[in-house]
């Protein structure tokens, strides 16, 4: 889960919405045609959501009658994008979607978004099978604001686990996922075969990239990056340098030449060629693994749970939302929720789900048997899910320059992975960023 204080801090807002909620479900005025005739323009992280998104955008103009600019770009360059425009006052889109684990206290600060609570108490604007209830609590608490503000609909709750290759492990001995951190370096090693190609293990090496997946081994020591009201730095302590040590180790010893440049892209062709038997990574990630057509490894695919650490067992989870711009200057923010509400509502949804492309903030999914049973997942998958839900622990910290942080740490651990001794590069690293969290709380 997200820190237990930002829940709270969220609690009142979210406890608050039953009233507005039935307010909403009991409409009867609603007409999806109302705005036939507009054109609105909607930006996305690059994503296995965003193409399935893509790709079911006629049934969308079909519809509404309104017509969808769609742009999808990867996340190091939307996030600077989508920054820049909204600090214009003149954004390029009229939906956006937005990572809330990276961005969610810079949303808030600078009153990126609409408000979305009035849109849903509209009877003319909002589908009365709309349900806001259905979003789980820890989504809603993220696109919550302490004043209540829903500044996005929750889109995806992603989780990370491990990807394994079912015929390496085998061919090994090992004829179930690990279990623990032992087991997984264990068998990473044992895995390990540079003469033909073959490595125990694949992760993100790339700055930036590379700290989600620290994290979520931080989070195996019970520890995250930043204390609990979001002003200390604990990207030093003894936990976050034997997490970097072993983070180090994997990597060195058990993975591909040249993963210091890794993000998931480069991780998940490697996987997909046969030459790693194991993936640290989000499940969202999952959908081209099983396709004939990509992978080699289709019908090789294994789905387990992250590991326990030596201290905890927790899944790092990753929540986006999209929204609609606050600008003065928009002029289609009717469509605009349209769009929001059909691309969140429990059809679409259902369809992340059933195809493998992330894993729906909406709880009702879960339980639909019917996608259970016409999906292209095995039942593993659907286990794995279950069972990182249960175990879900933020990825990264709450605070406004979450960018600037993992660029700081970033480097010190792609130094670290290059050889670099990891004391010394989080020792220097944390005194890099502590001004600039310091900074940032007292704005």
């Amino acid at each position: 889960m997200i820190r237990r204080r930002h829940l709270l801090q969220a609690s009142a807002a979210v406890l608050a919405a039953p009233a507005l909620i039935e307010r909403a479900n009991a409409q009867s005025a609603f007409d999806w045609k109302q705005c036939k005739g507009q054109s609105i323009e909607v930006n996305f992280q690059l994503s296995p959501r965003g193409s399935l998104t893509k790709t079911r955008i006629p049934q969308f103009e079909e519809l509404t009658g309104i017509k969808v600019g769609f742009e999808q770009i990867p996340e190091q360059q939307q996030r600077p994008k989508v920054a820049m425009e909204m600090a214009t006052g003149h954004p390029s889109f009229d939906v956006v979607n937005v990572g809330m684990h990276v961005q969610k206290r810079l949303v808030e600060r600078a009153n990126w978004m609409e408000d979305l609570r009035p849109y849903i108490a509209d009877k003319s604007l909002t589908n009365p099978d709309f349900d806001m209830a259905d979003f789980s609590a820890p989504s809603m608490a993220v696109a919550t604001g302490s004043d209540g503000k829903i500044n996005v609909l929750p889109s995806n709750q992603d989780l990370f686990i491990i990807f394994y290759n079912k015929e390496l492990l085998a061919e090994k001995g090992f004829n179930a996922p690990p279990k623990t951190f032992d087991e997984l370096i264990t068998m990473a090693h044992a895995l390990t075969d540079p003469a033909k190609g073959i490595y125990g293990f694949v992760g993100r090496g790339l700055k930036n990239a590379n700290v989600v997946l620290y994290d979520s081994i931080l989070l195996g020591f019970d520890q995250e990056t930043v204390s609990a009201d979001g002003k200390k730095l604990l990207t030093d302590t003894p936990a976050a340098v034997e997490a970097a040590t072993w983070y180090q180790k994997i990597m060195k010893e058990c993975g591909p030449p040249g993963n210091i440049g890794f993000n998931w892209n480069e991780c998940q062709t490697t996987f997909m060629q046969g030459r790693a038997a194991m993936w640290w990574d989000g499940i969202g990630f999952s959908a081209p693994l099983l396709d004939k057509t990509k992978s080699k490894v289709f019908d090789k695919v294994g789905f387990a749970p992250v590991p326990a650490g030596p201290k905890a067992h927790n899944c790092a989870t990753f929540i986006e939302g999209i929204g609609i711009p606050a600008a003065a200057n928009a002029k289609n923010k009717k469509a605009a929720w349209l769009f929001m509400q059909w691309i969140g509502g429990k059809e679409e949804q259902g369809e992340v789900l059933r195809t493998g492309s992330g894993t729906p903030a909406r709880l009702s999914v879960y339980g639909r048997t019917d996608i259970v049973a016409n999906s292209t997942f095995p039942k593993e998958w659907f286990e794995t899910t279950g069972t990182s839900l249960k175990i879900a622990r933020s990825g990264l910290p709450v605070i406004v320059p979450v960018t600037e942080f993992r660029d700081t740490i970033g480097v010190a651990l792609t130094n670290i992975v290059g050889g670099s001794d990891p004391a010394t590069e989080l020792k220097k690293a944390t005194a890099a960023f502590q001004p600039v969290l310091d900074k940032s709380n007292e704005a």
